[in-house]
């Protein structure tokens, strides 16, 4: 059937030198600890503020191309990062956030009263969690990993700025950890 997962790991690391992944901005959905899924949830001032910060860090790099989820959170990240370093965001829908399904809208606190071991599993990234009435982790890393195998064949460095578990599963695939990724984290893959 191919290659082993570690020869895979180590292509795919390879093929993805010059990626770098960031994080939207922070929300109020992100502070208050609710599940905003595929919501059209805004950044709040912080995370405008946190978007000017990565504008900043991301011109240090000469990326040539920039990439982005089309959700709002994310594209107005990759706006405020575009207009500082002169590129215009591409969007792909593969990047977008875990689709929360049932969770959607809803405070953690809520969901750890009435499904604490559903709750372990999505904060450990277990890849057989799958939402209730929405995404598993499994497919949405298969989708960031094809999204992100596609920007590899274009323009290097890349920038591509979308969601904490887009990041962290994109991570965990390449064997990298898992670990919190805060809003507004600039990771070179």
């Amino acid at each position: 059937m191919g290659a082993g997962p570690r020869e895979s790991t180590q292509g795919l690391a390879t093929l993805f030198t010059g990626i770098f992944l960031a994080r939207h901005g922070q929300t109020a959905y992100n502070v208050g600890r609710r599940f905003q899924g595929l919501l059209p949830v805004p950044l709040n001032e912080t995370g405008c503020r946190q978007a000017a910060e990565l504008a900043e860090l991301a011109a240090a790099h000469g990326f040539r191309a920039l990439w982005c989820s089309p959700l709002v959170r994310a594209r107005t990240t990759a706006d405020i990062v575009g207009a500082r370093i002169g590129l215009e965001p591409t969007e792909d829908s593969r990047l977008v956030e875990t689709d929360a399904g049932d969770w959607t809208d809803r405070w953690w606190s809520d969901v750890e009263k009435e499904d604490p071991e559903g709750l372990a599993a999505f904060l450990s990234s277990d890849p057989d969690f799958a939402f209730p009435g929405g995404e598993s982790y499994r497919h949405q890393t298969e989708r960031s990993v094809a999204a992100l195998r596609d920007i590899a064949q274009g323009p290097k460095p890349a920038l591509v700025v979308c969601h904490a578990m887009v990041i962290r599963l994109v991570l965990m695939h390449l064997g990298r950890g898992n670990y919190p990724v805060q809003n507004g984290a600039l990771i070179e893959l």
